[in-house]
């Protein structure tokens, strides 16, 4: 089933407008405008909240106090220190579950990538209920707040990407970028531009709000238990590895995996799509994440089903959205033509890699 390919002209139901990228000049800065289409801005997903609002700026005076989050704080810490712990234990750990470990690991990190990420966050493809139940299930195994919330900030980043209604604000720093965001109140405009958003299709979809109303319960099953219960059961592994390795440290290399998108990829290596703004392509984040690294391209056309123009290079995300394809159980993949990002990349690139 091929992935379909978005044409030059805008729907009849989607009005023109003229999107701006930030551009330096002289040491100052000044706006470039260009005339967008169906392509910059997949407007038949119906909906366009993923692309970055101009219009915006941010608010004069003195910065809102740092209000810490001191629950965060020690149970990031924890786990972090169970992670730890959970390394040491590699050693006396068997092998299957070691195995198992890395299964849940990329389980948990589809529910984040090819769910509440390319499917609920950006609508670049559709899923049957089937699917949808398995990628909502695979993402509370994820614990990384339930579909609706992650979809809700997902989308704001990416409208107000590194201002101060962007959650994870990359000019605030790595450690800020990475995790401190995690750690103190959200800045005011990050709750006031989510507030504004229509989010009429995640509540729309009874698989989102069914995880949403039963959350807490469903990550205690699945992101603890079940990977806990199952090598202890099963095959007699010692529960202090079953604990440690197949659910916390997997747990926190998932959590790291996702943030360093977020961090990293967002201040280390080359912009050969879009040099005006900050996000990066970067191979180290891009294996991690499961294909999600290639986020100069991601920011730039948000709505492309698998985030690159590679395919499956490095990108298992993209793999398994196009197997779900092929079993029928997905359809309907957003795909920018090559044609559009040569000329994008002429225009704004920084001449950094050829397309593939």
């Amino acid at each position: 089933m091929p992935a379909s390919v978005l044409q030059e002209a805008l729907p009849k139901d989607l009005p023109s407008f003229t999107a701006t990228t930030r551009v330096t000049r002289n040491g100052g800065a000044g706006m470039e405008k260009a005339l967008s289409n169906q392509e910059d801005l997949g407007g038949d997903r119906g909906m366009t909240d993923d692309i970055f609002d101009e219009s915006y700026s941010e608010k004069e005076g003195p910065k809102p106090d740092r209000r810490y989050v001191w629950r965060n704080i020690v149970l990031m810490s924890l786990l972090h220190v169970g992670g730890l712990y959970g390394l040491w234990l590699i050693p006396a750990a068997k092998p299957v579950t070691l195995a198992w470990g890395f299964l849940c690991f990329l389980l948990s990190a589809l529910g984040v990538t090819a769910g509440a990420h390319r499917l609920w966050s950006h609508r670049s493809y559709k899923a049957g209920l089937p699917l949808r139940i398995f990628l909502a299930i695979a993402n509370s195994m994820a614990f990384q707040n339930d579909i609706y919330e992650w979809a809700r900030d997902h989308r704001v980043h990416h409208k107000f990407s590194e201002t101060d209604a962007d959650p994870h604000n990359a000019t605030r720093g790595f450690f800020f970028s990475h995790v401190g965001w995690l750690l103190v109140r959200k800045h005011p405009d990050v709750i006031e531009k989510g507030r504004k958003l229509d989010l009429a299709d995640l509540k729309a979809d009874k698989v989102v709000m069914f995880q949403r109303r039963f959350y807490k319960l469903s990550v205690v099953a699945m992101c603890f238990l079940f990977p806990t219960l199952v090598p202890w059961c099963f095959w007699g592994e010692s529960l202090r590895n079953s604990f440690f390795l197949p659910a916390i440290l997997r747990y926190m290399l998932v959590l790291n995996a996702t943030w360093l998108v977020n961090s990293a990829a967002h201040m280390f290596g080359n912009r050969p799509y879009d040099r005006n703004i900050n996000p990066r392509e970067n191979r180290l984040v891009t294996f991690g994440a499961l294909g999600e690294g290639f986020h100069n391209y991601h920011h730039t056309f948000p709505f492309d089903y698998s985030t690159s123009e590679f395919g499956w290079h490095y990108n298992f995300t993209t793999a398994f959205i196009d197997l779900m394809c092929l079993l029928g159980l997905a359809s309907d993949r957003k795909k920018v033509s090559k044609e559009t990002i040569l000329a994008r990349k002429i225009r704004t690139g920084d001449g950094s890699h050829k397309s593939g």
